[in-house]
């Protein structure tokens, strides 16, 4: 006889352990999944740290048998979403379930009840918790670890979301290349240094000196060239002060380049080191001495890969060439400092599958899909 499942609200600390410990059980045989780090997963569920909570609400939820956690699951409202898309829809998150379809239908249907109770018509995910932090489903490129700040799921995910009548509703492509490579890097090298030479486009670094007021003016250009795509969410002020907090320790000089026309900064490229390089082996955790490992490995030895986690150009310049020669010179640039800095793979993530002016110019680079995500949507009865 089969123990009963019981899906139940995450209430106390105890409860929160386990909604954190539940993904080393289901990757504890993936040699792909990098632990993150507990206290940054806190950070995001706490209704106080956490500035989604500003302008959202949401629910955690964790499933047992036999006293044995077997999956977990979010579901939230976020406000902005709905005033600027006015669609009734809320959203999941956090999925992490064994392969079992009971698991799934029941943390699904909590879920999905949830929204159907605050009069939503239409539930969209995985995001954890917004379009800003990590989304989707993995579908495609399962043979190597995710970068920094992008999920990994097992190959059942997906199919485990259709049998309960989710559909796709749009897919995310990460780009990878070799930074050394030479296939395609020469050709946008000489095709920017054309550009450059006419002497209306240009790159500059952040001034560190004014990191801060740097980092805004990147949003304010991101929110600006995002706008239109589809799921867009405004990043907000608290937003940003997170953000910057957050990536102000690792962030170097180099991996925030501007494209300017004339002297005004009209396209931004930002570049992380790959910090899951850095905290594979760390089960999670940086105490008693994970810190140590971390610092030696940024400070030190140097990471070896890194991802391109936000390239856009003002709307204005759409459907443009300048639009094109602006990207193709921030490509370059970032190409340039990848080299420099020793970095043997790279990332571009992510990218709409739909998105032709992103699409035309990645290739150019010589970079190539290696993983896809897809996002799910159902719409919910009555």
């Amino acid at each position: 006889m089969t123990e009963a499942l019981l899906v139940r609200e995450v209430r106390t600390r105890r409860d929160l352990r386990r909604f954190l410990d539940l993904p080393h059980l289901v990757y504890r045989n993936d040699p792909c999944w990098v632990p993150p780090l507990r206290g940054e997963v806190r950070k995001l569920l706490n209704r106080t740290k956490n500035p989604f909570f500003d302008h959202g609400e949401a629910c955690f939820w964790i499933a047992e048998r036999a006293g044995v956690t077997v999956g977990r699951i979010s579901a939230q409202i976020n406000r902005l979403h709905l005033a600027r898309y006015g669609d009734a829809t809320g959203h999941f998150g956090f999925l992490e379930a064994i392969d079992d379809p009971d698991v799934f239908k029941a943390l699904l249907d909590t879920a999905e009840e949830w929204l159907r109770a605050r009069g939503m018509t239409r539930i969209l995910g995985p995001y954890s918790l917004s379009i800003n932090d990590e989304v989707g489903v993995l579908v495609a490129g399962f043979d190597t670890p995710p970068m920094v700040a992008m999920a990994h799921s097992p190959p059942y995910y997906g199919p485990r979301l259709e049998a309960e009548g989710y559909r796709k509703a749009k897919d995310l492509h990460a780009y990878v290349l070799d930074p050394r490579a030479v296939t395609g890097v020469e050709r946008l090298e000489r095709t920017t240094a054309r550009i450059r030479s006419r002497g209306r486009v240009r790159t500059r670094q952040v001034d560190m000196k004014h990191f801060r007021e740097e980092m805004q003016l990147g949003i304010e250009i991101f929110n600006d060239a995002w706008a239109q795509n589809w799921g867009f969410v405004p990043v907000t002020d608290r937003e940003v002060s997170e953000l910057i907090k957050s990536i102000a320790p690792v962030i170097r000089p180099e991996g925030v380049i501007f494209a300017l026309v004339g002297d005004r900064p009209e396209g931004i490229l930002v570049g992380l080191p790959n910090l899951n390089e850095a905290i594979a082996d760390l089960g999670g955790r940086l105490l008693p001495f994970g810190w140590l490992k971390l610092l030696w490995r940024l400070r030190v030895r140097r990471l070896r890969s890194a991802r391109v986690i936000l390239m856009g150009v003002r709307k204005a310049h759409r459907n443009s060439t300048r639009s094109g020669a602006l990207a193709a010179v921030l490509l370059a640039e970032a190409l340039r400092v990848a080299r420099a800095l020793g970095v043997e793979r790279g990332e571009l993530s992510w990218i709409l599958e739909d998105n032709a002016w992103a699409l035309t110019v990645v290739p150019c680079a010589g970079a190539t899909l290696g993983k896809v995500y897809r996002v799910y949507e159902k719409l919910l009865a009555s």
